[in-house]
Parts: C-alpha cells; sequence; structure tokens
C-alpha cells in the first residue's frame, strides 16, 4: 500500500471538499478541471509517483483545487479500496491455512504456528474496524479462499489434498474468534 493506515481517511475527506469545490459539470466524467493552457501533470504521475503525491497534497492543502489531478487521483483512491480488499483476502487465506494445519497436523502445532493465526485474526480484526463497510466481506469470500488455502495447506503440510475437507469446515465466526483453535 502506498499511503499510511490513517491517509485514506484523510485522502477521501479531501477528495470530498475537492468535489464540493468543483463546478457540477466538471466533477467525475464531466469536463476537465484543468484548463486546456495548463500542462497535464500525467508525466509527474508516470515519472515520480512519490513527487505527484506530494504535489497533490500541497495542491489540497492549499485549495488549489482546479490544478488537481482528477483523473489520477481518483485512480488511486479505487486502488486503495482495492488494496484493503486484497489485504483482508490475503490475511484470511493465511488464517484459513494455519488453521488447517492447525486441526489436520496437531502433532506439528508450534508456538509459531499459534502466533501466526494470532497475527492474522489481530490484523484482519484492524482492517474491519478502520473499514466496517467490509465487515461482511470475510464471508462473500470465504468459499474462494478456502478453495486457494486447503491447495495452500496441502503443500505446506505434504499431505494430500483431499485430506482436508472440500468446503470449509470454519465458520467466519470462528476464523475470526481469538479464542477459537480446531482440534483435530
Amino acid at each position: 500500500m502506498r499511503l499510511s493506515d490513517k491517509e485514506p481517511t484523510m485522502v477521501l475527506k479531501l477528495i470530498d471538499a475537492v468535489a464540493a469545490e468543483l463546478e457540477p459539470d466538471s466533477r467525475f466524467g464531466g469536463a476537465s478541471s484543468r484548463s486546456k493552457s495548463e500542462p497535464a501533470m500525467q508525466a509527474g504521475y508516470d515519472t515520480d509517483f512519490y513527487a505527484w503525491t506530494q504535489d497533490q497534497a500541497k495542491r489540497l492543502r492549499e485549495g488549489d483545487f482546479r490544478r488537481l489531478d482528477i483523473d489520477n487521483l481518483v485512480d488511486e483512491i479505487e486502488t486503495l479500496g482495492r488494496s484493503v480488499k486484497r489485504e483482508i483476502e490475503s490475511r484470511l487465506n493465511v488464517l484459513i491455512v494455519h488453521l488447517l494445519k492447525w486441526r489436520f497436523q496437531a502433532e506439528r502445532r508450534s508456538r509459531s504456528w499459534k502466533a501466526t493465526i494470532a497475527e492474522q485474526r489481530k490484523r484482519l480484526a484492524r482492517e474491519l474496524n478502520d473499514n466496517p463497510s467490509l465487515r461482511s466481506y470475510p464471508a462473500t469470500l470465504l468459499a474462494e479462499e478456502y478453495h486457494s488455502a486447503r491447495l495452500n495447506a496441502s503443500g505446506e503440510t505434504d499431505l494430500p489434498e483431499d485430506t482436508f475437507p472440500t468446503s470449509c469446515p470454519f465458520t467466519v465466526e470462528q476464523i475470526l474468534d481469538p479464542d477459537f483453535f480446531p482440534e483435530a
């Protein structure tokens, strides 16, 4: 992720302020907010992303909304949203893999596995608390992530894939519950 955990909320608030300042027809999809005589800001975005972000932040702070690179700002905001979803997907997958390993290789349980399970749960809880609109997201992708996690668990344990159930043996509530550890 390119921005810190606090910056996405700040950026969204600033984009709302920008949208409020622009004329209705120049908002997303209307006429460009840049005048024809101004150089396009695309070059900075493509050639030095960090410099572009700093320039855009400066323009936002100064209220210089007409010279913002709206198209790329919109793309970056959308990318931030997708990256939060990918973070949840990735952490859920790792968590399921370790829960499967915990259940199906009880003899190999370790503090490391337990620590990984706790860490993934903690970080998932943080993402879901920071993004309440995504609280139901883990449930919507459980089947898909389980399929992938099942393959990963098989590869990590050297157990045949059919050792693991074809559908997830855990509920989303169990997966996210800090006190849940499946028994063999």
